[in-house]
């Protein structure tokens, strides 16, 4: 079975330079790749249906293990279950996560790199008070960042803030639409034919 230890690893790998790992594994984070989807599958569903359960809620006293349900319910499912709802099912758990852990203030013992993670369900949320939170989250992430890396941590506050935007237009991202049943206005159709309307 997945601990949060390989979760990690598999999710940041071993650099200890924030750049690098982004580097080495931004493949694994944004691409749309059916390989990756199915390792991803087979390697940690299972941990995904025990961390939905309950079983796992040991992990929430560290903060490493906090950031791998946090990625196991946020990150992982995008990816498993790609182009259908249960891409989405598990949001709303790791919603919770992040919330209570920066609450306990369980991020700011993280680096900025995973830190980014560790906010990144806020951003997937389609409620306009969690993406303030997330902006507000991001935009200090950024002003921390190390002076080697400005514009990494600049970037991921750019589709924060866009993210922020699609929410205050719509109160939803119509991409999710199709996926999810749900009828787009006239607006969302006509926004989902330009670049930018989709992640």
């Amino acid at each position: 079975m997945a601990t949060a230890d390989l979760i990690h690893d598999f999710w940041f790998g071993p650099d200890a330079n924030d750049a690098a790992v982004e580097q080495r594994k931004s493949g694994l984070w944004w691409s749309k790749n059916e390989e990756s989807d199915r390792e991803i599958r087979e390697r940690f569903e299972s941990r995904l249906e025990a961390a939905a359960d309950g079983r796992l809620d040991d992990w929430t006293k560290s903060d490493k293990g906090l950031l791998a349900l946090i990625l196991l319910t946020d990150q992982f499912p995008r990816g498993m279950y790609r182009n259908t709802p249960k891409a989405f099912e598990f949001d709303s758990l790791a919603q919770a996560w992040c919330l209570d852990g920066l609450e306990k203030g369980m991020d700011r013992t993280l680096r900025p790199i995973e830190r980014t993670f560790f906010y990144m369900p806020l951003e997937h949320s389609e409620s306009q008070e969690l993406q303030e939170h997330s902006v507000q989250l991001f935009t200090g992430l950024s002003q921390e960042a190390p002076a080697d890396q400005p514009n990494l941590f600049r970037g991921y506050l750019r589709f924060a803030l866009h993210h922020r935007s699609i929410i205050a237009r719509f109160g939803r991202f119509p991409h999710r639409n199709a996926i999810l049943g749900r009828q787009s206005t006239v607006d969302e159709t006509e926004f989902l034919k330009g670049p930018g309307s989709s992640f």
